[in-house]
């Protein structure tokens, strides 16, 4: 009796309808993952640099001139949009720019730079094979027409995507940092900055800011490094943007430490100190009252300054104009170009009088004076 029931008492086998079921599920679940690891992009922490220069490209000289842009292009979209992501609700009715208004950017963009006639640009928000913009390769069609000026230069992408999910997007995504040289660039390196905290699946979907460093030879002897970035505007995550902006200036403690000259150019997507408050409450709500960046700019200059971006003059150093409606132009300083003590400033300004059109943001522009070499 105690034998049958024992016998009675065993667990039943598994149908096999269940037992293929949950196979079926697993197999599922794996080419998931491996659909989602294909169709995302993972860089590695630190990584060369993709870095094109001709052989007969000047070297810098000690002592001389240098003049830096820094200009967040918003991929050749121009100002007659209000996108997805422009309003602090999402709620934005624009997906995407006509092929009119990219051409119109590209031209304009062309005009700026050629008229500026900067040594070293740091351009930001760059598409190459976005479905978006077409699949255009825009440092590619810039280059195109600036090959006469700018003999190098070196790029990182900080997203891509063979295909998004988003609604909004639901294709391919390419976006990328570039950095133009007249003079030579002898190494170029990508660094991964921290990445915002979410689930796993979203993460690999996500933005992956970077560091792009160039390395430019001084005759003589030692180098210039010029970096170029675009963090993230963390309001929800301010951890990830305060790893982003220490992980900053731990590249340019070891910069300084090295002895190398250097300056950091790009949007940061930041205020300024007293910039905050005078902002609605809706334009203020991607950002936080102290700005991280003040772990930058107690330790090396800043332009704008602190004082010139909080002062009576503020205005004419605002490199923002948002895609709002409620936003009638320029209202906040987000770029911004900090340099080494041995770099002795000249001159700087926000262009804004005849590029409102062009992007969301103002192109800046700063002259120094490299080192003499002593």
């Amino acid at each position: 009796m105690l034998a049958l029931f024992q016998h009675r008492c065993l667990p039943l086998p598994m149908p096999r309808v269940l037992r293929f079921a949950l196979l079926s599920l697993s197999v599922l679940a794996v080419g998931l993952v491996a659909l989602i690891y294909a169709l995302t992009w993972h860089p590695a922490a630190r990584e060369p640099a993709v870095l094109a220069c001709q052989a007969e490209a000047p070297q810098l000289q000690p002592g001389q001139a240098l003049k830096v842009m820094t200009w967040n292009l918003q991929y050749l979209a121009g100002k007659r949009y209000v996108f997805y992501y422009d309003l602090p609700d999402g709620e934005g009715p624009d997906e995407r720019p006509t092929a009119e208004d990219l051409a119109y950017s590209l031209d304009e963009v062309v005009r700026v730079i050629r008229e500026e006639q900067p040594d070293i640009v740091n351009l930001q928000e760059l598409h190459e094979g976005a479905r978006a913009t077409d699949y255009q390769d825009q440092l590619a069609l810039l280059q195109e027409r600036l090959a006469d000026v700018y003999p190098c230069a070196s790029q990182a992408f900080y997203w891509k995507a063979a295909f998004v999910p988003d609604p909004h997007i639901l294709g391919s995504v390419g976006l990328k940092l570039a950095t133009l040289s007249r003079f030579h660039i002898e190494s170029a390196e990508r660094l991964q900055l921290p990445l915002e905290a979410n689930d796993p699946v979203s993460r690999q979907f996500d933005k992956k800011r970077a560091l792009l460093v160039s390395y430019l030879p001084i005759r003589g002897g030692g180098r210039l490094a010029a970096v170029n970035t675009h963090l993230d505007a963390l309001d929800d995550d301010p951890e990830t943007l305060k790893r982003q902006v220490a992980m900053t200036r731990g590249l340019l403690d070891q910069l300084q430490s090295e002895g190398l000259p250097w300056i950091l150019a790009g949007d940061f997507n930041q205020l300024p100190p007293g910039q905050y408050e005078r902002l609605s409450a809706p334009q203020r709500s991607r950002y936080t009252r102290d700005s991280e960046l003040k772990a930058l700019w107690s330790r090396y200059p800043m332009i704008p300054s602190v004082e010139e971006a909080s002062g009576a003059q503020q205005a004419q150093w605002f490199t923002h104009y948002p895609n709002d409606p409620r936003v009638k132009g320029p209202d906040r300083t987000l770029d911004y170009v900090f340099h080494s003590p041995s770099l002795t400033r000249i001159e700087a300004r926000v262009r804004q009088d005849d590029t409102l059109r062009i992007s969301d943001h103002l192109p800046l522009t700063a002259r120094f004076f490299l080192p003499s070499g002593h």
